[in-house]
């Protein structure tokens, strides 16, 4: 059976990540969550004192590309992939509310784009690839076989991301997750490098109402639809 390459991009806590696991599982794909990687080096910046309410030394972080060394490693607890920062596991510290916060404008940065690009389109040469983030299918893969662009309104998804914070036992209001989640799109919408924008041929996906049972079933049957016809 012929491998296609699926592109998802969408707005924060849309739950690009999820289904694209989801979807790579079923398919016998790999999955790669390139917003792991912006939120690896948004780690670095901060752990640096390169970036804090205080400024942004974007200039400094771009210096400093060539000793960040991105990876993914199995778990098998979770059956899915860690996020590795110079050799250290830092899956858990990246999906924090402060990395949250300055994630959005370090992935403005030019350098920053163009180094984790090159690492993405490598991983994605032989296909057979679920990848998820802003600029998949406008960027990373123009040519990917299957693109979809997820939306939901900002409560649905500020929802979503306020109970899983909660979940994990952060001390955090919904009243913040929701300003956070504002400020991530216009930032994403609006940055001079590759904004979020849907692809011209990308499939709008908007699950506000959804649940994940029929996201999964709805577009693992575009991708197998699409499969068939290779």
């Amino acid at each position: 059976m012929h491998k296609i390459t699926i592109a998802i991009d969408g707005f924060s806590s849309t739950g690009k990540s999820t289904i694209a696991k989801q979807l790579a599982a079923a398919l016998g794909y790999i999955y790669v969550d390139t917003g792991a990687m912006y939120r690896a080096v948004t780690l670095y910046a901060l752990h640096h004192g390169l970036i804090s309410e205080d400024g942004f030394k974007a200039s400094e972080l771009c210096l400093k590309l060539k000793d960040i060394q991105l990876g993914f490693l199995p778990n098998e607890q979770t059956g899915r992939s860690d996020m590795l920062l110079n050799g250290k596991n830092v899956e858990t510290e990246i999906r924090t509310m402060q990395v949250s916060r300055f994630v959005s404008q370090v992935a403005t940065v030019k350098a920053v784009r163009e180094k984790l690009v090159a690492i993405q389109q490598e991983m994605g040469k032989a296909k057979g690839i679920v990848m998820d983030g802003r600029d998949i299918g406008t960027v990373v893969f123009p040519h990917a076989e299957l693109k979809l662009f997820m939306t939901a309104s900002a409560d649905a998804r500020a929802t979503r991301r306020y109970r899983e914070l909660l979940e994990r036992g952060d001390n955090i209001t919904y009243g913040e997750v929701l300003e956070n989640v504002q400020k991530r799109d216009y930032i994403d919408s609006n940055r001079e490098e590759s904004p979020l924008r849907r692809a011209d041929d990308a499939i709008l996906f908007d699950n506000s109402d959804m649940g994940l049972k029929e996201q999964f079933e709805r577009i693992y049957n575009l991708a197998i639809r699409i499969i068939e016809k290779l």
